[in-house]
């Protein structure tokens, strides 16, 4: 379990990063990206900065791109903010997470319009079954429809 002081910094790290992509950072690949969460080894040396952006792949690629190369700048900006001995060497990774947790969604949305779709042919077809008491009920209308 983290310590009050790793996740203490880790939420420092996460306020640093995220308002230095909205004001600071001018690089377009980085626009758009939100961080997540931040993980920071027990001795503080290490920080593991979780991003998502929307876009696909290949944006993702990019924006992983834009954030270590602005790593130092971060670093900079998070070393005025933490009191610490050693400040913490910044990694980006795309957040599989919160991706993951849309595909499930996305399934899920198709599964409910799948089924209800399904309701709604079972209903009908429940509904013009109701509308004939008996078969010989059904047979006369379709022998009446033929004529």
């Amino acid at each position: 379990m983290a310590s009050r002081r790793t996740l203490k910094a880790a939420e420092a790290i996460r306020e640093v990063v995220a308002t230095s992509i909205l004001t600071d950072v001018k690089d377009p690949r980085v626009r758009g990206a939100t961080i997540t969460q931040v993980d920071v080894s027990g001795d503080m040396r290490q920080a593991k900065v979780y991003f998502m952006i929307l876009g696909g792949e290949a944006k993702e690629r990019n924006a992983l791109r834009g954030l270590q190369s602005a790593a130092g700048f971060f670093q900079r900006k998070v070393a005025r903010r933490i009191d610490a001995r050693y400040t913490p060497t910044l990694q980006f990774a795309v957040d599989e997470g919160v991706k993951n947790l849309m595909e499930i969604s996305r399934i899920l949305a198709e599964e409910k319009s799948r089924r209800e779709g399904l309701e709604t042919s079972e209903e009908a077809e429940e509904e013009f079954e109701d509308e004939f008491e008996t078969d010989d009920d059904f047979e006369s209308a379709v022998d009446e429809e033929e004529d």
